[in-house]
């Protein structure tokens, strides 16, 4: 019989001891001929990324972390070609390679007199064998970004092979090696905004002929170019409102054709390089994932019919696709169960695990802890609807006295074009079993319902976002499932925004956590990386043209009228949002005697990685809103 206790109050074995020893990232796979690799995220070791072969264990020995801070949010930090991985060094930035066991040896320089270089998103182009990559360099304030070739034999910064656009992406040789495809845009565009496509031949001494634009535009997004086995250029674009795939007829009339039309989404916001969501079974048949209804599908592609088959799998989201001796790999994530690096069998669905981010999550009596999201859509601003999923409490060893309604956590996603994921999270059944609904918001301008719903956002950030978080708890509060007067708000980075606009603009929440959250736009327009030193033109407008709005839209402005409980965590090192931001919000608050918290954590950047300091913001969370929001007495 379960024990009766008020929502808030319920003992959970989901701990943060738990969370942080037994889960780790997984990512990045990679495939090299018949051989499988992945990265591993391991908050344990300090938040070091880990390559790993299927098989034969570590690649990177310790201090060694395989992470590029290109556009500071890397990705693609790792190549492997025939047994030999290139990888970004984080430490250093460097680009390393490692022989099979032996030790890494860096192919590029050090940082000298104010000038270093970072490494990305790497192809090998086998003819010239040399390394070609996204290489941005820093010096003397300026920020310069190029695609480049590194020849392993005659280590260097890397001789340019393309330059003058702001931002490169995605350089892939084609399978003869003769052409070069790559991605470039320039600010004030993001890439999911407006991106170009680019081909060139290669010529006998490595450098590139005439360039030539095959897609994309200022309104046209362009992603992940990959040459198909037979030489094809395939792309993904949302020219017909919906990132689908296309492929590019080099050979005949030069034009791009849809393979797939679909009012889904085959590619997400490339935040990070090194995305995956399409590769090649054969010449005629693709896999490739695409979402919808707040979950992803991955599905087999008839190239000539443009006919999908979903596969009916245990997961609902994947990213990282690659093929491999006929199997999908792919990084795959469950509702109810560990997030995986699985092996799947395109003609009967059969699954092999090769790598889960957390044991505990796989065992049955913890599994009984768990809630999955319900995908809900509720009216909104201007007549519209946005969408979100809801998390109920769900605890087996307890039950909530009769007529009571559990308190309520709304989570805004960072980005802000970015989304809420379908897939389990530890973090949010930490909140769920302990008696606390969760619903995690995808806003106006969240990706993955197509590029009207991203534009909702353009120039209104700081009220949309606010506005549908705002309704996303009205809705459920009205629907009974949640309590008003115990409604609180959190999220990070574009998220943490989010949480001060909707603290200090709208009337509702109790309270709120800001995770390394903007307070003065105006601040952030003048002190941030270059990669978004100009989105906020897009999300607001021209700076300092329109200065009187950024102050308007800043919460530190508005933060006479926040009068409830809020808890900051930044990371000192942080050069996306810098602490600053935080620091100002916080001193207004306390002039007022707002209860605040803050916790700066000495090393970390934005998003923290090392497991004592997740651990201490999940407790230092909870424990704020318990004593000061939901009046519940904690059983930890």
């Amino acid at each position: 019989m379960p024990e009766t206790l008020p929502y808030g109050a319920w003992r959970s074995p989901i701990t943060s001891d738990l969370i942080v020893a037994e889960t780790i990232g997984l990512g990045g796979v990679i495939v090299d001929g018949n051989d499988i690799y992945w990265i591993e995220s391991r908050p344990g070791e300090g938040g070091r990324n880990v390559l790993v072969k299927k098989g034969a264990g570590d690649v990177n020995p310790p201090p060694y972390n395989t992470r590029s801070r290109v556009h500071e949010y890397g990705g693609g930090s790792v190549t492997v070609h025939r047994g030999t991985a290139y990888f970004s060094n984080f430490s250093d930035q460097r680009l390393y390679r490692i022989e099979p066991g032996g030790v890494p040896e860096p192919l590029t320089p050090e940082a000298e007199a104010g000038t270093s270089w970072r490494y990305a998103d790497g192809a090998m182009d086998e003819a010239r064998r040399r390394w070609v990559g996204v290489r941005e360099a820093h010096a003397a304030g300026q920020v310069d970004n190029a695609i480049v070739a590194i020849d392993p034999t005659t280590p260097s910064a890397g001789r340019v092979l393309a330059e003058g656009a702001d931002f490169y992406a995605a350089p892939r040789v084609s399978p003869d090696g003769t052409r070069l495809a790559w991605l470039a845009w320039d600010h004030p565009n993001m890439p999911w905004v407006g991106t170009e496509l680019w081909i060139a031949e290669i010529a006998e001494d490595g450098s590139l002929g005439a360039r030539r634009k095959i897609a994309g535009s200022d309104s046209e997004s362009v992603a992940q170019p990959s040459w198909s086995p037979d030489g094809v250029l395939y792309l993904i674009s949302d020219r017909n409102g919906w990132w689908n795939l296309y492929r590019c007829d080099l050979g005949g009339d030069g034009m791009v054709h849809p393979v797939c039309s679909h009012a889904a989404e085959f590619a997400a916001a490339q935040w990070a390089f090194g995305q995956s969501s399409y590769a090649f079974l054969s010449e005629g048949q693709m896999v490739c994932s695409y979402g919808e209804g707040g979950r992803t599908v991955l599905a087999r592609l008839d190239i000539a019919s443009g006919r999908l088959t979903p596969l009916a799998l245990p997961y609902s989201e994947f990213g990282s696709i690659k093929v491999c001796g006929g199997r999908i790999v792919c990084g795959a994530g469950s509702p109810t169960g560990p997030g995986a690096i699985v092996a799947i069998d395109p003609e009967n669905g059969a699954v092999e695990v090769l790598r889960q981010s957390s044991a505990s999550a796989a065992d049955p009596d913890l599994q009984r802890y768990f809630t999955a999201a319900q995908h809900l859509e509720f009216h909104t601003e201007n007549g519209l609807t946005a969408f979100a999923n809801y998390y109920a409490p769900k605890n087996p060893d307890f039950a909530a006295p009769a007529g009571e309604t559990p308190p309520l956590v709304v989570k805004c996603h960072g980005g802000p074009t970015s989304s809420a994921s379908s897939s389990l999270s530890m973090g949010i059944q930490y909140w769920t079993s302990r008696g606390i609904a969760v619903i995690d918001v995808d806003y106006g301008g969240s990706t993955g319902y197509g590029r009207a719903y991203r534009e909702r956002l353009k120039g209104t950030w700081g009220v949309v976002d606010v506005d549908d978080c705002v309704n996303a708890a009205r809705h459920v509060c009205a629907e009974g499932l949640a309590d008003p007067e115990r409604a609180v708000i959190t999220g990070g980075s574009a998220g943490g925004y989010t949480v001060l606009a909707a603290l200090a603009g709208r009337d509702f929440f109790k309270g709120g956590a800001s995770y390394y959250g903007v307070s003065d736009v105006a601040a952030l327009a003048r002190d941030t990386h270059k990669f978004e030193s100009r989105y906020l033109d897009w999300l607001i407008g021209p700076y300092p043209q329109e200065e009187e709005l950024y102050r308007e839209r800043s919460p530190l402005t508005h933060a006479d009228k926040l009068d409830c409980p809020v808890i900051f965590f930044q990371g000192a090192e942080d050069r996306v949002v810098p602490p600053n931001q935080t620091e100002m919000m916080v001193e207004a608050l306390r002039r007022r005697g707002i209860p605040c918290g803050y916790l700066l954590f000495a090393g970390e950047q934005h998003g923290f990685r090392r497991a004592e300091n997740i651990k201490r913001a999940l407790d230092a969370e909870l424990y704020f809103y318990s004593e000061l929001v939901f009046r519940t007495r904690l059983s930890f």
